[in-house]
C-alpha cells in the first residue's frame, strides 16, 4: 500500500513538468482562425507577402489564416494594436521595418517597445526600394531628378507610404547625398500612393519593391534605379544609385512576423518551423524573386539579432540627418 502510494504521488509530483513538456514540444495550436495583422492598405508590399504567406500557411495548418489591414502612421497603429492582444498565437503581426526599426527612433511617444512588447518569429523578406517615376515625369534619371529638384527647390514631389516611413527615409538620404530639398507627400499606405503617381499626381517615390514591381512589369511607372548595393534577382536589369553614383545608398525594406510579447516559445518555434518550409517552396520562392524579397527564413534568434542591429542603424541616420517623423 505504501508503495503504491509512494509511485502515485512521484507522478502526481511529475505530472505538472511532464505536462509543460508535452505542451512544449507539441502545442495545441492552431485551434481557430490566425489573423495576420497588416499596418498598410491592400495593394502595398505588406499585404502582399503576408497573403502569399498566409495562403500557404492556411493549407499547411488545415485552419483559416486571415489578412487584417489596419492602416496608419506608417504601420504603428497596427502594431501598437498587435502588441495588446492575447499572446496565445490567434494574432500575429507583419511586422516592418517601419514599425520595428524607424518608429523607435522617430516617434518619441511610441506605445510599445520593439523588445518587450514582441517576439520575433521569423524574417520574410528584405527587399530594395525601387525610385520609380510617372512615365510622363521630366527627369529619369537620379542625376536629372538632383538638378530638377536643384531647379525648383521643396517643389518636386515623393510620395511615400507615411510620415517616417522606409520610402521617406529612402528620400531622406537621396536628398542629404544629392544636397537638394524636394516636396515630401505622405499617403496610408503604398496602394494609395501608387494610385496617385500611376495617375500622375505625383512623378516619383522610393517606393517598396514588392508593391511597385506588378505597375513596373506592367508598363504604369518606369523603374529608374533600386536601393540595395546588389542588384535583386527579380529587376537584373536595373541599376542600382550606388552605380548611377550614389557611393554607400543602400535603403532597404524588410518584413517579417512577430508575436504579442508573451507569446510561448513553442509556438513561435512552429510558425518558424513552418514559414521556413513555405519559403523554400518552388513557387514561393518564384513570387519572392519576383518582388525582390530575398534572404528571408532562419531562426527566431537570427531574426531578433537582425532588428537590434536595424534599430542601431537606423537610429544613426535619423539623429545624423535631424530627421522626425514630420519632415
Amino acid at each position: 500500500m505504501k508503495r503504491r502510494m509512494l509511485i502515485q504521488a512521484a507522478a502526481g509530483l511529475a505530472l505538472p513538468g511532464l505536462t509543460a513538456m508535452a505542451q512544449a514540444q507539441a502545442p495545441d495550436w492552431p485551434t481557430g482562425p490566425v489573423r495576420i495583422i497588416v499596418g498598410f492598405p491592400p495593394g502595398g508590399g505588406t499585404d502582399a507577402l503576408a497573403r502569399v504567406v498566409g495562403q500557404k500557411l492556411s493549407v499547411m495548418w488545415g485552419q483559416q489564416v486571415l489578412i487584417e489591414n489596419k492602416a496608419g502612421v506608417a504601420g504603428v497603429l497596427a502594431a501598437e494594436y498587435t502588441s495588446q492582444q492575447p499572446s496565445d498565437g490567434s494574432v500575429l503581426l507583419m511586422a516592418h521595418i517601419n514599425s520595428h526599426a524607424l518608429a523607435p527612433s522617430l516617434q518619441p511617444k511610441l506605445r510599445y517597445d520593439v523588445e518587450r512588447d514582441f517576439v520575433p518569429i521569423v524574417l520574410v523578406g528584405v527587399t530594395p526600394n525601387l525610385l520609380i517615376a510617372h512615365p510622363g515625369a521630366s527627369a529619369k534619371t537620379p542625376k536629372d531628378i538632383a538638378a530638377l529638384c536643384k531647379a525648383e527647390p521643396g517643389k518636386i514631389a515623393f510620395g511615400s507610404a507615411g510620415q517616417g516611413s522606409a520610402q521617406h527615409l529612402a528620400l531622406e538620404m537621396f536628398k542629404l547625398q544629392a544636397k537638394v530639398d524636394a516636396l515630401h507627400i505622405p499617403y496610408k499606405g503604398s496602394g494609395p500612393l501608387l494610385t496617385d503617381l500611376i495617375g500622375g499626381q505625383i512623378p516619383y517615390s522610393f517606393e517598396t519593391m514588392t508593391a511597385a514591381t506588378p505597375h513596373v512589369k506592367s508598363g504604369k511607372v518606369i523603374a529608374i534605379a533600386q536601393t540595395r548595393a546588389k542588384r535583386a534577382k527579380g529587376h537584373p536589369n536595373v541599376p542600382t544609385m550606388q552605380e548611377l553614383g550614389y557611393e554607400g545608398f543602400e535603403a532597404t525594406t524588410w518584413y517579417g512576423l512577430v508575436g504579442p510579447g508573451k507569446l510561448p516559445n513553442a509556438i513561435a518555434q512552429k510558425i518558424n518551423r513552418d514559414v521556413n518550409t513555405v519559403l523554400a517552396m518552388p513557387d514561393v520562392q518564384e513570387r519572392m524573386d519576383t518582388y525582390g524579397a530575398e534572404d528571408g527564413g532562419g531562426s527566431t534568434d537570427k531574426f531578433k539579432k537582425f532588428i537590434q542591429t536595424e534599430i542601431a542603424k537606423w537610429s544613426k541616420v535619423v539623429k545624423d540627418g535631424k530627421v522626425s517623423a514630420d519632415s
